[in-house]
């Protein structure tokens, strides 16, 4: 059997661990699935993590890509751990604020502000 490529890079700090989309688009129902068996061992390796998704890569993405995010973001908080994304393209960006998801998840320009963000205590939103 063909070793499968991973879609991601995963780089494990003290500070978080931060998931990097190698792809320029995130279109199709198997890219989706397999981001999300990439992922979801990334999350379950431990409690309380701070999980960084950095889109720096990322041109283009389907809607189904959004069901991922919010999937994963589940995820993390059943495990009392936190979710950062960065390096949103603007045109993406502009998805996230029209289905207002900007408001569900916490938005960063780079992945140290990222980082730091989630350093920082979690206020109530």
């Amino acid at each position: 059997m063909a070793a499968i490529k991973p879609d991601i890079s995963v780089q494990y700090t003290d500070s978080a661990n931060v998931v990097t989309f190698l792809k320029e688009k995130i279109l199709e129902e198997k890219d989706i699935r397999r981001l999300e068996e990439s992922i979801f061992p990334v999350i379950e390796r431990s409690e309380n993590i701070h999980l960084v998704l950095d889109f720096s890569n990322v041109q283009f993405l389907s809607s189904s890509v959004l069901g991922l995010l919010l999937k994963i973001s589940k995820k993390i908080y059943e495990r009392n751990s936190r979710l950062a994304l960065c390096n949103i393209n603007p045109k993406i960006y502009e998805i996230f604020k029209i289905t207002r998801l900007n408001k569900i998840f916490e938005i960063y320009e780079d992945i140290d502000s990222a980082v730091q963000g989630l350093s920082a205590p979690q206020q109530d939103v």
